[in-house]
């Protein structure tokens, strides 16, 4: 694994939308001695097989994983990723999570959330999603959404589990736990790091199919607060 490279990696099926993606990372500041690579994955079956696909092409240690509406505005971000990181217990950082998932197994039912993102939903419509801040550089949580989510090991994602365009975020928090690492959110009191432009639609009823199946899984490993 190349330790000063940086991949970028993104399931792409509107160039509208990623084009605005690339745009935002091409602005980024790039430490010294660093590398950054940008890989679209177009036509896959689902978003685990995806990441699957362009992790194993890639030989950057640190791989970012993000939606194409997903905009980086944080231009020191490599480098702020590559402080938390310098923690080798970490294997995971996300923009907004949970601290302790809940029965249902969705993040954002949990008791205590984390994290801060700036949503641009629909045309004169910003809303800052903001939770709770981490008291210092970063806070530990279960979970994660999967909008961002960056990692510095590679887990196979589980494409044998969910094989569509759900949970597969949250699923890949505890696998990232259950090889004993840690999933954090950073601190963005200063300002926030990402905006997601996600249009609103209902929950797909497909979401359900896989949240039966994450719990089914990881059912047994939660402990959620009371």
């Amino acid at each position: 694994m190349d330790d000063k490279k940086v991949a970028f990696i993104t399931c792409v099926n509107s160039d509208y939308w990623y084009s605005e993606c690339v745009l935002y990372l091409k602005h980024l500041k790039i430490p010294d001695g660093m590398s950054v690579e940008i890989i679209p994955v177009r036509g896959a079956k689902s978003m685990t097989a995806g990441y699957n696909s362009a992790m194993k092409i890639s030989d950057a240690k640190y791989k970012i994983y993000l939606h194409q509406d997903t905009f980086v505005v944080n231009k020191n971000l490599i480098a702020d990723l590559l402080k938390i990181f310098a923690d080798k217990s970490i294997g995971a950082v996300g923009m907004i999570g949970c601290l302790h998932l809940p029965i249902t197994g969705v993040w954002w039912d949990g008791m205590r959330t984390f994290g801060r993102v700036l949503h641009a939903c629909e045309p004169e419509s910003v809303v800052d999603s903001e939770c709770d801040e981490p008291a210092g550089a970063y806070q530990e949580v279960e979970s994660v959404d999967g909008l961002f989510l960056a990692t510095q090991y590679d887990l196979p994602w589980r494409e044998d589990l969910f094989d569509g365009w759900h949970l597969y975020d949250t699923s890949q928090c505890k696998e990232m736990s259950r090889a004993g690492y840690k999933v954090v959110v950073p601190n963005q009191s200063a300002d926030f790091w990402c905006i997601h432009c996600p249009k609103e639609k209902p929950l797909d009823p497909k979401y359900r199919r896989y949240q039966k199946i994450f719990l089914r899984e990881y059912g047994d490993e939660l402990n959620p607060e009371v």
